[in-house]
């Protein structure tokens, strides 16, 4: 895939952007994976973000892009979203904040490994402090349900988003394909909880 260009930063913020971009906590982590990666911490944020996209980490696509959500799970995600890609991709109104910056590689069977709860503990916080401005957090996938709402299943707490909306975070399922079977056995969610989810963006996506 054509690496993308890093969005601009602006100068009041450049430090902890350009800060996350040269994090290497992980390099030895990564090369001791099955995919042998170098770290690429994926940063996608700015101060005056009022949607937070709170993920899980970035993939292999998005490794190789440099850009959050460039593959099939994004392609879902903007669909309940209801948001066309030029709006998704706007840093002056969203915020996009995984739960580990880099993607932490496939295992020896080709599997997902977990996003490395380092990055959050050195990163997610100073973040968020500096996202003021959000008024609605999509919590997308079990680490960032967790991070935000506190221990319990992924299916009870995204069964739970009236409660947790008034909160102010939207729980989601992961929408990579390996939730499609729970998609089905859930229909509630896109027959629910997908129109109220377009309706609580779209207002703060044109809020003043």
């Amino acid at each position: 895939m054509t690496d993308l260009p890093q969005p601009p930063v602006p100068q009041d913020h450049a430090p902890l952007v350009d800060q996350i971009r040269a994090c290497r906590i992980c390099a030895a982590r990564f090369a001791a994976t099955a995919t042998a990666h170098q770290p690429r911490p994926v940063a996608w944020f700015r101060p005056s973000a009022r949607l937070l996209i709170a993920g899980q980490a970035p993939g292999a696509r998005v490794h190789a892009s440099g850009r959050p959500f460039t593959d099939p799970s994004g392609d879902r995600l903007r669909a309940w979203t209801g948001l066309a890609p030029e709006d998704f991709y706007d840093l002056d109104r969203v915020a996009i904040v995984p739960m580990a910056f880099c993607f932490p590689g496939y295992d020896a069977k080709g599997a997902d490994l977990p996003p490395p709860p380092v990055c959050a503990a050195t990163w997610r916080a100073r973040v968020m402090a500096d996202l003021p401005q959000i008024r609605l957090v999509l919590a997308v996938g079990g680490a960032a349900i967790r991070w935000h709402l506190g221990p319990g299943r992924m299916g009870d707490r995204v069964a739970d988003w009236r409660q947790a909306l008034a909160r102010g975070t939207f729980p989601l399922p992961h929408p990579s394909w390996r939730n499609t079977a729970w998609l089905k056995r859930n229909p509630w969610f896109e027959a629910e909880a997908v129109p109220e989810l377009q309706a609580r963006v779209r207002a703060v996506m044109e809020a003043g």
